[in-house]
């Protein structure tokens, strides 16, 4: 027995090594290959090269055939870094600029600072900046508003054949856009008045851009446009309409980007949030998508509007401010992806526009203005009857503390003896703020844009002027008079 297990053990030892060989663990090819492992990686832990061989670099630059030279000879574009560093070196230029002039007018004769201090006043410029554009402070200028020159009303510089149905600013003020309901997009000078028409590509050249086939009865894309949008770089012009897609302008070149398909109904308002190339687009769908014009990119689609979404509004927060015809606004909050609801009194909605990120305003068909908080599912502040019909020859300008004729207080009653109003006219249709001002705007159909100041801290809203204008949209009636066109009324402070 004894003979017959060591045999056994002898056989077992030496299985799987060479024959007449005795077995070691150090002769084991695989704590061998373990051991060369540990001592490579071991080896100079802290030197940790990136590139390849030589080989690889033969095979890469074998297969871009001309060994990367196509590159260098063809145009290179910018990367949201390069485009982020390109826009930053312009405004710093722009603010040196300023502050150099600025130095300049206070002595001519002082010699120029060191750089240094020029630097730190481009700094308290950008500060006083970034503190305006984010709502922590505001600019007072209501208070300092000159009464406009009204004697011939609106001085009308961009004529269109049809009507008019939206308009735009570039940030800088310098150069405008206005569509029509034919299509016709238009950009003119501010100053001038000299304008650029905008060519629409052809059928197929629209598909190539990404257009879909039309629906129903349409055999050709509509052209009728109802919203625009700019980009705040001053390079990109969006456009949505009745063809269900939202359209990507180059402004410099006035050529066609592209066309993003995806609402499944006609496109009511566009808007860029500030600083960036997103763009928001509400449709009457009861969507509102997300997009990112610089990557031609969709995003998200936002729901929550059980009807038509009539406008949008969106600061540099990754917020969107909508009203809809369910008679209700909501705040979306994209990152949280979630909603807050301002239900107002018993009426329908028509318009809306922020003040700052907790603050906005909005405009309803039975002629009122709310102020909001986004504190409060209720409006703070009401001003009743705001676009009232006044006698003829009766003026309407504010005159020390006294009110424009038939405005209420919130919670206050209508007094509208003597005053020809109709609830057609008085439709509050479209309203807008000075961004980082006390200053606001609003239109109906009473003839005239109402300006307004807005004292948040009171809760309080008090008319300042008002400036003879005809209606948008022709959703009142036809006046014969009227003249299709984009009118200019420049505004001036003390």
């Amino acid at each position: 027995m004894k003979s017959k297990n060591e045999k056994k053990r002898g056989t077992s030892a030496t299985k799987g090594g060479p024959k007449g060989k005795k077995f070691s663990l150090k002769n084991d090819p695989f704590f061998e290959t373990e051991s060369k492992k540990r001592r490579k990686m071991d080896y100079e832990d802290d030197d940790i090269e990136s590139g390849g061989s030589e080989e690889e670099a033969e095979i890469q630059g074998a297969s871009d055939g001309n060994g990367g030279k196509d590159e260098d000879e063809n145009e290179i574009e910018e990367t949201p870094g390069e485009i982020r560093k390109r826009v930053a070196t312009e405004l710093l230029d722009k603010m040196r600029e300023i502050a150099r002039k600025e130095k300049e007018g206070r002595d001519g004769d002082e010699e120029v600072e060191e750089e240094e201090a020029r630097d730190s006043l481009v700094a308290k410029i950008l500060q006083q900046e970034q503190l305006e554009e984010s709502g922590r402070i505001k600019r007072v200028v209501a208070s300092r508003l000159k009464k406009p020159e009204t004697a011939d009303g609106f001085r009308v510089m961009v004529k269109h054949r049809h009507t008019v149905t939206a308009v735009a600013l570039s940030d800088d003020d310098l150069r405008g856009f206005s569509a029509s309901k034919d299509g016709t997009i238009l950009q003119w000078d501010v100053e001038s008045g000299k304008t650029e028409r905008y060519q629409w590509p052809s059928e197929d050249i629209l598909k190539s851009h990404g257009a879909k086939d039309p629906r129903g009865r349409l055999k050709k894309h509509s052209k009728s446009v109802l919203a625009l949008a700019v980009s705040s770089d001053g390079r990109y012009l969006a456009s949505g309409g009745l063809d269900r897609h939202v359209h990507l302008w180059d402004i410099r070149t006035r050529e066609h980007l592209q066309a993003f398909s995806g609402h499944q109904k006609p496109v009511s308002c566009l808007s860029f949030r500030q600083g960036t190339t997103d763009l928001f687009s509400g449709s009457f769908d009861r969507t509102i998508k997300y997009w990112n014009m610089e990557d031609r990119a969709y995003i998200d689609t936002i729901c929550g509007h059980e009807s038509e979404v009539l406008t949008l509004d969106c600061l540099r927060k990754e917020r969107v401010l909508t009203v809809g015809r369910d008679r209700c606004m909501m705040l979306f909050k994209v990152l949280d992806q979630s909603r807050l609801v301002f239900r107002p009194p018993p009426t329908s909605l028509e318009c809306c526009c922020f003040i700052n990120n907790d603050e906005f305003l909005s405009g309803s068909d039975d002629g009122s203005i709310q102020l909001w908080n986004v504190l409060r599912k209720k409006p703070v502040y009401i001003v009743k009857n705001a676009h009232a019909l006044l006698p003829a020859g009766q003026n309407v300008e504010q005159k020390g503390s006294e009110n424009i004729p038939d405005n209420c207080l919130e919670n206050g009653d209508h007094k509208i003896e003597g005053y020809n109003f109709s609830s057609t006219y008085s439709w509050v249709s479209s309203i807008s703020v000075c961004r980082g001002s006390d200053l606001a705007a609003s239109g109906a159909g009473n003839g005239c844009v109402r300006l307004w100041a807005i004292e948040t801290g009171r809760k309080d809203i008090q008319p300042l002027y008002d400036v003879p204008l005809e209606p948008r949209l022709g959703r009142w009636g036809r006046l014969p008079t009227a003249r299709n066109g984009v009118a200019i009324q420049p505004l001036k402070l003390l």
